[in-house]
């Protein structure tokens, strides 16, 4: 097998993903690489339709796609319309490298509050012209009012999954209160990856099941209201095809955010809860677009990146 193919996968596994799940397995063939995914590592209760997962797989996917074109592959698309994978045929270009493909390993999904700065119009300006997949838009919230219209079904969505026991559950199966969970499994999300301390497991288990609805939607506000602006990615069709492309769009995003020393994160909320889903996106003026996706953006510094499993464990 290619050495050179194996790092491009390794750059694949390094996107964003929900909980951390890394929902991916790939094959690497002749012509190419497929990118399948591990319903093993499905949310059944956040993401009962594998939205969510096929989101992820399209955050992969833009990465690969980078890292195909700088080790001098022209990457050639099959997305999933019949299919139960993504296949992606390399064929022999020049290589191109850039900024987003250097941001790869520096991305991350920071959940701390931000420090209120404005995004500075010229960098704005970069996001907003950022290009776009087929039957995917996004829409940028900055202005306050807009900004707690965003806020208010982010509390109703808090406040409807907290008072779940099972999808209370289902995140602490996902939490890493320390480092030697994080380590026995390289997944999940760590405690000291979202600024939190590290704790053992019976203790970050408590805190997590005793934290009231409300207490994770006020915390949650402090994190919006910090944030210089709200990224909605939306679609015109809502099936595993379009999902990929929507992921494909979120990670080019938070790819280029970070070329630019953006720090960004999901408060996906209004979307995951059913009920909040079309409510807002009529709060938010989307029209017929379907919201997949809520990215809040701004300026915190770094915290430490959420571990990947070896290339080894997910290649087929």
């Amino acid at each position: 097998m290619s050495q050179q193919l194996v790092e491009m996968v390794r750059y694949a596994t390094l996107a964003a993903n929900g909980h951390n799940t890394q929902p991916w397995k790939f094959a690497v063939r002749q012509e190419g690489i497929e990118i399948h995914p591990d319903y093993s590592r499905h949310l059944p209760v956040v993401d009962s339709k594998n939205r969510e997962l096929w989101i992820s797989l399209g955050c992969a996917l833009e990465n690969l796609l980078l890292a195909a074109r700088a080790a001098g592959y022209t990457p050639k698309v099959a997305y999933p319309d019949t299919d139960e994978l993504i296949r992606v045929q390399l064929v022999a270009g020049t290589p191109q490298a850039g900024p987003l493909f250097d941001a790869i390993p520096l991305r991350q999904t920071t959940r701390s509050v931000y420090d209120d700065r404005p995004v500075p119009t010229a960098d704005l300006h970069t996001l907003e012209s950022l290009p776009l997949e087929p039957g995917v838009s996004v829409r940028f919230v900055m202005a306050p009012s807009e900004m707690e219209t965003a806020l208010d079904f982010v509390n109703a969505g808090n406040l409807h999954q907290h008072a779940d026991r099972a999808f209370v559950d289902e995140l602490i199966c996902w939490l890493r209160f320390n480092r030697k969970e994080a380590m026995a499994t390289q997944d999940g999300l760590y405690s000291r990856c979202s600024g939190n301390p590290t704790v053992p497991r019976w203790l970050g288990q408590m805190f997590v099941s005793s934290t009231k609805p409300q207490q994770q939607a006020d915390a949650d506000a402090d994190k919006l209201r910090s944030s210089a602006g709200v990224v909605i990615i939306a679609t015109d069709a809502d099936d595993k095809a379009t999902w990929v492309r929507a992921g494909q769009v979120y990670e080019r995003l938070a790819l280029q955010m970070t070329a630019l020393d953006i720090k960004s994160a999901l408060l996906n909320q209004p979307v995951e809860v059913a009920e909040c889903r079309p409510q807002f996106q009529n709060a938010l003026g989307l029209g017929t677009a379907a919201p997949q996706l809520l990215v809040r953006f701004g300026y915190a510094a770094a915290l430490p990146t959420s571990l990947r499993r070896p290339v080894e464990e997910v290649l087929m």
